[in-house]
């Protein structure tokens, strides 16, 4: 007791406010072993051996009457650095606490659909999403539930998928991977999958730390394309997404847009809708290429003309419009659940201007638009003229949106302009009365998009 009483006041105070903080160690690396990712590890482990070492230093301390100033100066230095740790892994728990409950962030955290069908540049613009860093993206994550779960096309059956399609949807939006498990084929063992289609279309799954050690034995038809990744972890999957900010996903599966305000609705979620159109002829067009066996019917006919089209085939491409055209409108008479959280986009829009979209698209969205994005956006514009492929995001996007109109035979084109003729008049696409019309480049097929579209 006497030795006590003859330290210094700072410097009891300081072995004082040391047994205190020892009390509560335990329970802070409790905590944040539970929390912090694997790579914290080494910090924790580095933060224990200084707690272990306290009591050998309180001894020291107590051992004499006096201490030698070199003694004191070390237990000073030891006392400030175990401070320093002790700020830093406060700081960390709390960025973690933060992250799992979502309050007091730096900003709400937004959930971004990209809602579209195929060929319409939804891939591309996706892109937008999924260069920003604190976005979780997913590239067509029900491409899995439509390869399962058979639908028929019209009636019950279409409302069914829809609802399907929904209530997958909500959960991995809350960054429920695991929904996926009952849908991806062969299941998988151990959240354990190489079969997460097209999952090098998604940045988050391709970075550290759900892109663990690549495995020889194990073939992954979806790899990572830029580096080594064994079989997808759907629960290191699940946690990276939990730890981003906003999540992202991009679907060309859901077309009625009705069905999504009970998503919209939910209190969990903070849902901003974008719809991305495109002119049905260059649709159209590009399906022919990227899906020939399908559309070998309308090949037929165009370039031999023997046999008609069969009236089933003009009749889906009816039904293909006029289900986008039907959520377009609702999305624009901004009923009260949708009011601020839907945005209709041309992909001719994008392709002209593809800087001043996103930045539309991000502030829409409550988002900011990162360097990343816009030097991503200014490299894969304006790309070599015989560098795209069909499912290449890598365009020059000025002269590629109308490329469709030199390759399409015009008798194609008039079918469309028929069948889909309402959707063209809402969103701004002219009708071509003739050959020399849709080939003249001077005639523009493309009215001046509406402010109205932005809601």
């Amino acid at each position: 007791m006497e030795i006590r009483r003859g330290l210094p006041q700072d410097f009891r105070e300081l072995l004082h406010c040391l047994k205190m903080r020892s009390k509560y160690a335990v329970l802070l690396v409790f905590v944040i072993g539970l929390v912090i990712i694997e790579k914290e590890n080494n910090f924790i482990s580095r933060v224990s051996d200084k707690l272990k070492q306290s009591p050998q230093a309180l001894a020291e301390a107590n051992s004499t009457e006096t201490s030698p100033a070199p003694v004191e100066n070390g237990s000073l230095a030891s006392l400030r650095e175990l401070d320093a740790a002790f700020s830093q892994l406060r700081s960390h728990l709390r960025n973690v606490t933060l992250q799992l409950v979502g309050n007091e962030d730096p900003g709400p955290r937004r959930h971004v659909l990209l809602m579209a069908t195929t060929r319409t540049g939804s891939s591309f613009v996706g892109e937008f999403f999924n260069q920003q860093g604190s976005i979780f993206y997913l590239f067509e994550p029900l491409w899995h539930i439509e390869r399962t779960v058979t639908f028929e096309p019209g009636g019950a059956n279409a409302v069914g998928s829809a609802l399907v399609y929904r209530d997958v949807l909500k959960q991995l939006l809350l960054c429920d991977l695991y929904i996926l498990e009952s849908f991806i084929s062969p299941a998988p063992e151990g959240h354990l999958t190489p079969f997460m289609f097209r999952r090098g279309s998604s940045r988050s799954l391709c970075e550290e730390p759900v892109c663990t050690p690549g495995s020889k034995k194990v073939f992954e038809k979806y790899h990572c394309k830029n580096r080594r990744c064994g079989p997808l972890n759907i629960t290191l999957a699940a946690e990276a997404c939990r730890r981003k900010q906003h999540v992202a996903l991009k679907t060309v599966r859901i077309r009625q847009l009705e069905f999504l305000q009970p998503l919209v609705e939910d209190p969990r979620l903070d849902v901003r809708i974008i719809q991305l159109v495109r002119d049905p002829r260059a649709v159209l067009a590009s399906r022919i290429v990227a899906f020939s066996g399908k559309y070998e019917t309308w090949k037929k006919w165009a370039s031999e003309g023997e046999a008609p089209l069969r009236e089933e085939e003009v009749q889906r491409l009816r039904g293909n419009c006029e289900s986008i055209r039907l959520s377009a409108e609702l999305g624009l008479r901004r009923p009260g659940w949708l009011r601020g959280r839907y945005m209709l986009v041309r992909y001719e829009d994008v392709a002209r201007a593809p800087l001043q979209k996103a930045e539309e698209m991000y502030r829409f969205a409550g988002l900011p638009l990162t360097p990343q994005v816009e030097d991503w956006i200014g490299k894969n514009t304006q790309a070599p003229r015989d560098g795209s492929g069909v499912y290449s995001t890598r365009k020059n996007s000025s002269e590629q949106f109308e490329k469709w109109r030199f390759s399409i035979p015009f008798k194609l084109a008039q079918v469309v302009q028929d069948a889909c003729a309402p959707a063209m008049r809402l969103f701004g696409y002219k009708l071509a009365s003739s050959p020399a019309a849709l080939a003249n480049r001077s005639f523009s097929l493309l009215e001046e998009a509406q402010p109205s579209w932005v809601t």
